[in-house]
């Protein structure tokens, strides 16, 4: 799954590996990460909602796991809710959920124009750009900082830094980088609190103490950045690409939010992931799977179950995008809410935008984890700036 071939047609991947093993596929996540993918949705909906025989601790897996191993920090115990079981989740994930619920969505709406209408104007003019580096980077990376209240300088660390794990290329360099600008970032939150995510992770009951506080922060990041970014670009390019919405999203018969919903459904970019660590051999389907070995599931390939899969995808949100059981993404609200005002806004203000290249020659960067175009070139008619709301 680090190759990549597999980035190239991973559907295809995973239709074969259904061919050859049912819903439970060997797999590697790198040469020397042996893995179980599950690619069957019922299946799926068993591990996520079983905890017991499938807790999120990695710590006896790792044990064995090099330190330079390049998906290691994607999948190494941390002292948060998505790495623990238990009573330890619940109090992590009970400071994350508090302080995610006190974000204000009216605000951030209007935060997510604010940056949005200075990086068109970057564009506009020039009549073409790379929406992935010009636009949903950049998009992204500010409204997360501005719900986390990190100052710029600090957030491009972080970036910096998370990139490198999810690539997994200097993957280690990347962790260091990461865990040091966190811990800035907290020192500055406990000593000038205010009002987002950071300071209410601080304020909360739990008492997160400093190496607590920074792994909330990890994981934040590490869903707000990479997998956001790709969900903004890759909806654009489903839009711009695909009749049904390059038309009717223009005419107001389908949504953004309908594209989102479906993009998550058909082609999530966070495709494989919400991982498991069986501390016994399990059996399940038929199949025995070994005790301290990862335990993957495939969101992209159980949403597109033969045995599950529904024709209707605009606002059908049964997919597994987010996770679910205990461990369900409490950040949906927010991450919809990036997504939704931060796609709108460029398709109002480039109503003729288009593809550059026709999008089967679109090609995405190789990992085990994401669904990540390398870029997405677009061309419209050259426009005057735009002026803040």
């Amino acid at each position: 799954m680090y190759a990549p071939e597999f980035a190239a047609d991973p559907y295809a991947a995973y239709a074969q590996m259904r061919e050859r093993y049912g819903s439970l596929a060997p797999v590697y996540l790198d040469p020397d990460v042996p893995a179980t993918l599950v690619i069957g949705y019922h299946t799926a909906v068993r591990i996520l909602h079983d905890p017991e025989r499938f807790p999120a601790d990695p710590r006896i897996w790792q044990q064995n796991v090099p330190t330079h191993c390049p998906v290691l920090p994607m999948l190494e115990w941390r002292p948060n809710a998505l790495r623990n079981a238990g009573p330890a989740h619940e109090r992590y994930r009970a400071a994350n959920t508090a302080a995610l619920g006190e974000a204000r969505q009216h605000s951030l709406h209007s935060t997510v124009q604010q940056i949005a209408v200075p990086l068109i104007n970057d564009i506009c003019e020039v009549g073409h750009a790379d929406l992935l580096a010009q636009y949903a980077h950049p998009l992204t990376f500010r409204a997360l900082n501005a719900v986390l209240g990190c100052p710029p300088e600090v957030g491009q660390r972080v970036a910096t830094g998370m990139s490198a794990v999810f690539e997994g290329v200097n993957a280690e360099a990347g962790n260091a980088m990461l865990a040091e600008a966190l811990a800035e970032l907290v020192d500055l939150k406990r000593s000038h609190p205010g009002m987002d995510i950071t300071t209410g992770l601080l304020m909360h009951p739990a008492r997160l103490n400093e190496f607590e506080m920074m792994h909330q922060l990890v994981t934040l990041y590490g869903a707000g950045i990479e997998p956001q970014q790709n969900l903004i670009a890759n909806t654009l390019r489903l839009i711009l690409s695909d009749d049904r919405y390059s038309g009717d999203v223009m005419r107001g018969s389908l949504s953004v939010r309908d594209a989102l919903d479906e993009l998550l459904f058909t082609d999530p970019p966070l495709a494989n992931y919400c991982v498991s660590y069986p501390p016994s051999p399990v059996e399940i389907d038929n199949v025995v799977l070994p005790a301290h070995q990862p335990v993957v599931i495939s969101m992209a390939a159980c949403n597109n179950d033969p045995a599950a899969v529904s024709q209707q995808r605009a606002g059908n949100r049964s997919h597994l995008t987010w996770s679910a059981g205990p461990h369900a993404c409490p950040a949906q609200p927010l991450a919809y809410l990036i997504a939704q005002v931060g796609i709108e806004q460029i398709l109002d203000a480039l109503p003729e935008m288009e593809l550059a290249v026709p999008a089967d020659q679109l090609t995405y960067r190789p990992g085990p984890f994401h669904r990540a175009l390398t870029g997405l070139p677009v061309r419209f008619p050259p426009l005057p700036h735009l002026t803040l709301p």
